[in-house]
């Protein structure tokens, strides 16, 4: 262990540290020293959303202290910006994490601020939607979403129920920063400042999401419509049975061995829907029962994945890409068939997502924009039309949509009412979601999207991965799978450059560690540092004619096979 690690260790041995976090240090010096360094080899980072990691001792991992310390440098930079401030505080099913949410809350009302604490654990949209509604500051979420039952997370929250973006995230993280020690935080003495709420925001909330419906009417003539949903041990349980009942569904199935929040995940690996492992027993209900769909969402119920019954009569996962353009389609034309539809709507997509997306808003007349991955920066982009263009839905591939704008974040509640109104509205026409999905290839072309994710653990792990991408940004291939590399945009250095002829044209979305090449036969390719995780995630996006729906499984089949000869490609040649 180095001198600098060995000092935080007995920094923490000495100061004012509790005696089951001294005890728990001293253990881990005598049976795992290697576990101890990890815990202390840097500080846990408060990057640009907060704070993400593994819970246990140490400044590199959640603990009381982690959390405390950001949250007196989030309010610390609240209240040079507001003077007075309000937050509201939610969590989710994790272990800890309702220590973690009073822990902050604490901190919040030691330093003046007003703290509106859930009662108990709610989805992560509802805590979006409760700073709006409240007229809050900011305000923290105590989740790690889809991450294993190891970790836990803290995501901050500004005034308009978004995430932070510029200036304020990177003000945050240097007002974090300026936390040295412990001892420069406001523990307690403020409790008179809390008042714990519930119920009442449960029913704004839900009155809200109703009013996202498109045609009820049709929902009255299939309210028998066969849903299943699956919390996957998540916080979806205290809200989505009963949206589902309010906007008129009455056979909804619950998948039982999944619907008790718990922070162990007991039936899962992941609790993560986008891993069939996780929708699993969803699926064998689904089947059991010949369902019309299935919902999943995650821990802390912002993600939404869905299930459907395809030709054959198999129950199939829709990936991301899938369910949001039908998500997307759905919103533009029933919106146009309703006679609803504003010359000025428009939608919202990130860089990574389907470009399947931009042909749908195109065929409906609906303006589209792309913006950098996640849900901030659609509710930036949001920020900036307001009063211009009315927003209808964003999304992006990783199982998130964020539909109307009374939140700001991704929105897994409503996102299952909403695609089960969807089934419900294909239905009436006499068709199923597999039916209309290929439709859409054939109306827009069949556009195939995979990805790869690359876990870097360690000390290390970062190091390669920059490694990576400063090999692709000086290093890029001209050639992929025998194609032209035409284009590469690098969003770090805000340039696209034309590899042939070395014209470039200026990238105006915000900087970020994002590079895409775009093939001489318009396959994407993108490479981009996890936010979140010690991952790179490489995106493929190909794309064909379907002239009609019986050719389906033959293009199908040849756009896996390209995307298998462009991963093949590029690992071959080191790419």
């Amino acid at each position: 262990m180095n001198e600098t690690i060995q000092k935080k260790v007995e920094m923490w041995l000495t100061g004012n540290y509790d005696t089951t976090t001294k005890e728990a240090i001293k253990k881990l010096q005598h049976e795992n020293p290697d576990e101890l360094t990890e815990a202390f080899y840097q500080n846990l980072e408060f990057g640009t959303g907060g704070l993400r990691g593994i819970m246990g001792v140490g400044t590199n991992r959640m603990n009381k202290y982690t959390v405390g310390m950001a949250t007196q440098g989030y309010v610390n930079y609240l209240k040079s910006v507001f003077g007075e401030v309000k937050v509201a505080i939610a969590h989710d099913c994790r272990n800890n994490s309702r220590f973690f949410a009073e822990t902050a809350a604490n901190v919040f009302a030691a330093n003046g601020a007003k703290v509106y604490l859930f009662e108990d654990l709610r989805p992560t949209p509802e805590l979006s939607f409760a700073i709006r509604t409240l007229g809050c500051q900011g305000g923290v979420v105590c989740t790690a979403s889809h991450n294993p039952k190891e970790y836990n997370g803290y995501k901050a929250y500004w005034n308009d129920g978004s995430q932070l973006v510029p200036p304020h995230d990177k003000n945050v993280i240097a007002e974090v920063d300026k936390i040295a020690s412990v001892d420069d935080v406001k523990w307690s003495g403020g409790e008179q400042n809390i008042t714990i709420i519930g119920k009442e925001m449960d029913e704004q909330y839900i009155q809200m999401v109703k009013g996202l419906s498109v045609y009820p009417e049709v929902i009255g003539k299939h309210k028998d419509l066969k849903i299943v949903y699956t919390s996957i041990h998540g916080t979806g349980i205290k809200l989505v049975p009963t949206v589902l009942e309010r906007f008129g569904f009455t056979n909804v199935h619950i998948v039982k061995e999944q619907m008790i929040p718990d922070g162990n995940f007991p039936t899962v690996i992941y609790p993560n829907p986008e891993e069939s492992e996780a929708m699993s027993l969803g699926l064998k209900l689904a089947a059991e029962i010949d369902a019309d769909i299935l919902c999943g969402t995650d821990p802390d119920a912002d993600r939404i994945a869905i299930g459907i019954k395809d030709d054959k009569g198999n129950w199939v996962l829709m990936n991301g890409n899938q369910t949001a353009a039908l998500a997307f389609n759905y919103l533009t034309e029933a919106r146009k068939a309703k006679g609803i539809a504003q010359p000025n709507d428009m939608v919202i997509t990130t860089i990574v997502t389907t470009p399947m997306i931009d042909e749908i808003a195109k065929g409906n007349n609906v303006s589209c924009y792309r913006v950098l991955t996640g849900f901030k920066w659609i509710a930036e982009l949001i920020r900036e039309k307001e009063g211009k263009e009315n927003y209808i839905i964003g999304g992006e591939e990783s199982f998130g949509l964020m539909i109307g704008d009374k939140i700001r974040d991704k929105d897994g509640i409503s996102a299952v009412a909403l695609l089960c109104e969807m089934a419900a509205y294909e239905k009436e026409k006499g068709r199923s979601l597999y039916e209309k999905m290929i439709d859409l290839y054939v109306q827009y072309g069949f556009y195939k999207e995979h990805l790869i994710s690359i876990t870097k653990k360690g000390m290390d792990g970062q190091q390669q991965i920059a490694a990576m991408m400063e090999g692709y940004r000086k290093n890029p291939p001209t050639h992929i799978n025998g194609q032209e590399v035409v284009t590469l945009s690098d969003f770090q250095l805000q340039v696209s450059t034309h590899l042939k002829t070395g014209e470039q044209t200026k990238l105006t979305l915000p900087k970020s560690n994002v590079l895409q090449f775009v093939l001489a036969d318009k396959t994407v390719i993108a490479a981009r540092p996890s936010g979140t995780e010690p991952k790179i995630k490489f995106y493929f996006s190909v794309n064909d004619k379907l002239e009609k729906a019986a050719d389906f499984d033959k293009v199908n089949a040849s756009l896996d096979e390209k995307i298998k000869a462009v991963i093949k490609d590029m690992n071959s040649n080191g790419i």
